[in-house]
């Protein structure tokens, strides 16, 4: 989303489906935002104005955060989505929320900041660590750096029972792996804060599960977005058979396993700017 045009690999793209996604549950528990607030009358940057990626009620990071007293500014490269974002946040009637367009690399001003904020962003920069360590410029000493990724690999283990849902899955990790993007960029935000200058994040992993007809779904909603990633790049569908008959089929798996299936893992990672460069 904010990662510079010229180097990242947005497997997702930015059509109209890319801002509407799979909602497998219509909610979910966000560790990022309950840690992000800083407190009342401050200041917060959303990097991204980081649609919510799902279907159904559709929000995103700089209007929720914008819900709370002080300004938020939210960063974004895609004027498409900035419009959208826009929208949202005047029929909202939030007064204190503003968006810039422009690279993540270029949010060199406007500090300090209380806060940054970044949900499923740094998986498609070529540089998390970069990208963490300009933004912890903008952020005053002892102010909270929060961002959230995606971890596929307990995904694709709690799904290993289920071949054509488990072949699904890797189709798509496949998929964005080769489109330049990391499919393990949750678990690896413990690395990349501490390589990035930050102390250690607090970190939690969380996953929805679920066996409805819809939540089944979600993962042959993603491979339809995925399309045109998984023609460029050659992935092979051929462990899926018919891929019209897909969503039949993995309804019926999951039925018949009287089991749950998971959605993506996802890795919240929080941590203080030290008071000094010294700490």
């Amino acid at each position: 989303m904010t990662a510079s045009s010229s180097t990242s690999q947005y497997a997702l793209g930015s059509t109209d489906a890319e801002h509407e996604p799979p909602d497998p549950a219509g909610e979910i528990s966000r560790p990022s935002d309950r840690t992000a607030s800083p407190g009342r009358g401050h200041r917060r940057r959303s990097t991204g104005s980081g649609y919510w990626l799902w279907r159904g009620r559709c929000r995103d990071v700089s209007r929720l955060l914008g819900w709370q007293s002080g300004e938020v500014v939210g960063i974004e490269r895609d004027s498409r989505s900035i419009t959208r974002a826009r929208t949202r946040v005047s029929k909202a009637g939030l007064l204190n929320v503003s968006f810039m367009e422009c690279d993540v690399s270029q949010t060199q001003s406007g500090g300090p900041f209380d806060a940054v904020v970044g949900r499923l962003i740094l998986q498609f920069v070529p540089d998390p660590v970069a990208v963490l360590h300009c933004l912890s410029k903008v952020v005053r000493p002892g102010g909270v750096l929060v961002f959230q990724e995606v971890s596929y690999a307990p995904l694709l283990a709690l799904s290993a029972h289920l071949p054509l849902w488990s072949a699904s899955v890797s189709v798509a990790r496949e998929t964005i792996q080769r489109s330049g993007a990391n499919p393990e960029a949750g678990v690896a935000l413990h690395r990349s804060f501490q390589e990035a200058g930050l102390p250690p994040p607090t970190m939690r992993m969380e996953m929805l599960l679920g066996n409805t007809p819809d939540f089944a779904l979600w993962i042959y909603d993603l491979l339809c977005g995925l399309r045109p990633k998984i023609q460029q790049h050659q992935v092979s569908l051929d462990e899926l058979g018919d891929f019209q008959a897909l969503p039949v089929r993995l309804q019926s798996e999951v039925s018949q396993s009287k089991t749950v299936v998971p959605y993506v893992a996802l890795v919240g990672a929080w941590s203080h700017k030290p008071l000094s460069e010294a700490s």
